[in-house]
């Protein structure tokens, strides 16, 4: 392991990481009373043990009350809502499945599968791209477009609560400019 407290499968790089293998690399580490003195380099300093679990945190607890309020007042995941409000918002609401994997903080497999689901819902509709057959669009219908109208003020009154109303304006840049840099923030595909 030459010193790296996550082993090979690199979970101090990646904030989707399993909270058990997180909180497990951290409490491991050296640096309790008593406990020898890390390597240079090997583990994690108190300050990034504390950051590390703060990510840990939001990566792992936040999602769950804003997924159990959807889910509770309209029927449909946080992730499935990410899907339907990211094709809400653009032009002609619709978009390449790779663009709205972006957007929706999600992988291509993930979304194809919950959009296979909301297409047999009727909240969405999946052709090939008229400009390149070899890319698949989807859409958001009027039914889906009715679910999130419905959705989005119970949605915004939790993520009020849950995210934004506990924290000050320097707070909410700071997380919009850590998501960045960390190349989290959904988004479009960003030219090079």
């Amino acid at each position: 392991m030459d010193g790296d407290p996550c082993g090979d499968d690199g979970c101090a790089a990646s904030p989707a990481a399993p909270a058990a293998s997180a909180a497990a690399a951290v409490s491991s580490a050296p640096g309790a009373p008593g406990a020898p003195a890390p390597p240079a380099g090997g583990w994690l300093s108190e300050e990034q043990q504390e950051a590390w679990k703060a990510v840990v945190g939001l990566a792992s607890l936040l999602p769950g009350p804003l997924d159990a309020q959807l889910q509770r007042e309209s029927g449909v995941s946080l992730f499935e809502y990410m899907v339907l409000s990211s094709l809400s918002m653009l032009p002609g609401r619709s978009t390449r499945m790779s663009s709205l994997a972006r957007l929706a903080s999600g992988s291509l497999s993930r979304l194809s599968n919950v959009v296979r689901k909301l297409e047999q819902r009727g909240l969405v509709h999946r052709f090939p791209d008229p400009a390149d057959g070899r890319f698949t669009v989807a859409a958001l219908t009027d039914v889906g477009w009715d679910v999130v109208e419905a959705a989005a003020p119970g949605h915004v009154d939790a993520v009020r609560t849950h995210v934004l109303s506990p924290l000050e304006g320097e707070q909410l840049r700071a997380l919009v400019v850590i998501a960045e840099r960390l190349g989290v923030m959904p988004g479009p595909a960003r030219s090079c």
